[in-house]
């Protein structure tokens, strides 16, 4: 009886503790069905293809379901076109198939649609050549395939309790309070006196905070472009986020290379005695800041913080006046590297207070061309177009 209780337990807890993931799943489900049921009212056995570029279409947001879908209503009218061509001359069979997937391979690069989009290319001119194909067939398949992808729009809206920044908040909060815990750790263990072994562990879990990073911007982005569109979001707070983001992102970089430093001394012989406690108390000042910046706060948040970086950037002060002082008696690598980590944690009091030029005065890429529906928008396209014909014309007028 106690091994039933203990497995339903466990088997509860499977879902308990996975509740985003339940409720995407569960919006997918009840999404699938209704596109089933609805594309079967409105087109004629428009039900399963319905389902199928529904359940391809929805994501966890409502701003990548719009661009998702709007990929995979531009592949479906890509793939249609070239096989309906391509059966029409060959009829269905071996050299149609093999034509049309290349085709539409060849069609989606040409056209800059990314990866999700030129992968829906191929996918649904094979529906459409699917058996019992005809003309009317195949615009029923067209228009199941664009409701479809209409009721994945909607449905993803429901896919997450959060918004867009809400999302951006708790991945900042989240990466923040790791990276707080990974300085006091290292000013611990620098206090007490670490091993090589302790400070390969520190650079180990910098590293996989540096892999949190791509997924913060991707968010950051995606409530900046929420916020352009969405009625009810607000765009100065959608900005603030998304600053918030580069300067975290600034600052994880910075303790990586704290953590390399460490790593490096520790090879080399380790810290001097001397100035172990200053970096101790400059490393445990730099965890204080970011804990005091990120947690428990929103876009909107007040000063309170500065007193923190302030903290911060004199500790730093003591350290650099701490390493000038013993520079005689002292390893010159041993002081250049230290010195290096007062400098590290100056740029993080910087990114924390977001004054630093870094942060505003460059611009950051929105998002890698490779995770977007459309590499090049579609007016970037026209305009690109509009230029070659342009030009064209121009040379035939001048011949």
């Amino acid at each position: 009886m106690n091994k039933k209780l203990r497995l339903n337990k466990r088997l509860l807890l499977l879902f308990t503790q996975r509740k985003v993931w339940v409720r995407q799943i569960v919006v997918a489900g009840l999404a699938g069905a209704i596109a089933w049921q609805v594309g079967d009212l409105l087109v004629k056995s428009g039900g399963v293809v319905a389902a199928i570029v529904c359940t391809l279409s929805i994501r966890i947001s409502l701003h990548k379901s719009l661009r998702e879908g709007f990929g995979q209503i531009v592949g479906t009218a890509i793939g249609a076109t070239v096989a309906l061509s391509a059966v029409t001359l060959f009829d269905f069979g071996f050299i149609s198939v093999g034509l049309t997937i290349v085709m539409c391979a060849v069609v989606a690069r040409a056209l800059h649609l990314g990866e999700v989009a030129s992968v829906n290319v191929p996918v649904t001119a094979l529906i459409v050549i699917g058996p019992g194909l005809s003309e009317s067939t195949a615009l029923n398949r067209l228009g199941s395939t664009l409701i479809g992808a209409a009721i994945a729009i909607f449905f993803s809206y429901f896919s997450h309790p959060k918004t867009p920044v809400g999302r951006s908040i708790e991945q900042i909060t989240t990466v923040s309070t790791k990276a707080a815990e990974l300085l006091a750790m290292m000013s611990e263990g620098v206090a007490s006196g670490y091993t090589q072994k302790d400070a390969g562990n520190w650079l180990a879990k910098a590293r996989l905070l540096i892999e949190e990073i791509p997924a913060i911007r991707s968010q950051s982005v995606e409530a900046r472009g929420h916020a352009r569109w969405f009625p009810t979001a607000r765009k100065d707070e959608a900005e603030e986020i998304y600053i918030q983001g580069i300067a975290l992102e600034h600052t994880v970089v910075q303790i990586r290379t704290i953590a390399r430093t460490l790593f490096d001394c520790a090879v080399s012989g380790g810290i001097a005695d001397s100035t172990q406690k200053a970096i101790a108390v400059a490393l445990s000042a730099a965890s204080y800041a970011i804990s005091s910046k990120f947690e428990d706060e929103g876009p909107s948040s007040d000063d309170s913080y500065q007193s923190a970086t302030t903290d911060a950037r004199e500790a730093s002060s003591a350290l650099a006046e701490s390493l000038i002082g013993d520079a005689q008696d002292a390893d010159q690598e041993q002081i250049v590297r230290a010195m290096s980590m007062a400098a590290n944690i100056d740029r993080i009091a910087d990114s924390l207070d977001q004054n630093s030029p870094a942060l505003r005065d460059v611009v950051t890429p929105d998002e890698p061309a490779a995770a977007k529906v459309l590499r090049i928008s579609v007016r970037g396209q026209l305009a690109r177009l509009g230029k070659r014909i342009s030009g064209r014309v121009r040379k035939i007028i001048g011949r």
